[in-house]
């Protein structure tokens, strides 16, 4: 098996698992009575099984989505601090004027 599909497997796992947790703590702790609701409903399993799919969905999404921005690589290693650039300059005592400043191309340079 592909390890993307390995990836989005486990992160589909873990959100679920969440989902699960999340509509447990929804329940337990009574949130808009809704345990209220579901436990006196004919309907209330169905509406239960709905909040956690639709939960699942929602926070599988998710961390799939971080997991994939996590295995980005930084391709900038130079980092640190810039020397500041002047752009203005005291032309005189009413005003300022532009001074024109050097760009370098990064592109060429790392070639």
């Amino acid at each position: 098996m592909p390890k993307l599909v390995r990836l989005y497997i486990r992160q589909c796992l873990i959100g679920f698992s969440l989902s699960g947790l999340f509509v447990a703590a929804l329940l337990s702790a009574n949130v808009a009575n809704l345990w209220h609701l579901i436990s006196t409903s004919n309907l209330g399993i169905v509406a239960c099984m709905m909040l956690f799919v639709f939960n699942g969905i929602v926070f599988s999404g998710v961390q799939f989505g971080i997991a994939v921005m996590r295995m980005a690589e930084d391709d900038d290693s130079s980092g640190g601090r810039r020397r500041p650039e002047p752009v203005l300059v005291r032309a005189h005592a009413h005003g300022h004027a532009l001074v024109p400043v050097p760009v370098r191309d990064e592109r060429r340079m790392h070639r």
